[in-house]
């Protein structure tokens, strides 16, 4: 099963995205939006950046756990994983985004 981007609004009234995997885990979430179209351009970044490894900010926590952000051209976050237990498992998720995003289709929850 492929993967897609859920674009929904949040208890504030914004405008948010997260990419799922094909088994239905969440790999990368973005920020809050004023307005629907900036959602969808970032989902379109995602797409566009998502295949080039240097466009991904790899971080560890203060509580030593890993994470990453995924940066579009201009250095803005467009995107933020999960936290995970070790390097490795970052790692995947990473490789996940990147043959998740491409091709991911856009359910609209709003």
């Amino acid at each position: 099963m492929a993967g897609k981007f859920e674009l929904y609004t949040d208890n504030a009234g914004e405008y948010r995205f997260r990419l799922k995997a094909g088994n239905g885990e969440n790999i990368l979430a973005s920020e809050g939006y004023k307005q629907k179209a900036s959602a969808e351009n970032g989902i379109a970044s995602v797409k566009s950046n998502a295949g080039d490894d240097g466009r991904y900010e790899r971080k560890e926590t203060a509580a030593g756990k890993h994470m990453f952000n995924l940066k579009a051209s201009n250095g803005q976050v467009i995107g933020t994983s999960q936290s995970y237990a070790s390097a490795s498992g970052r790692d995947n998720g990473i490789e996940s985004v990147k043959n998740n995003a491409p091709d991911a289709r856009i359910e609209d929850l709003t």
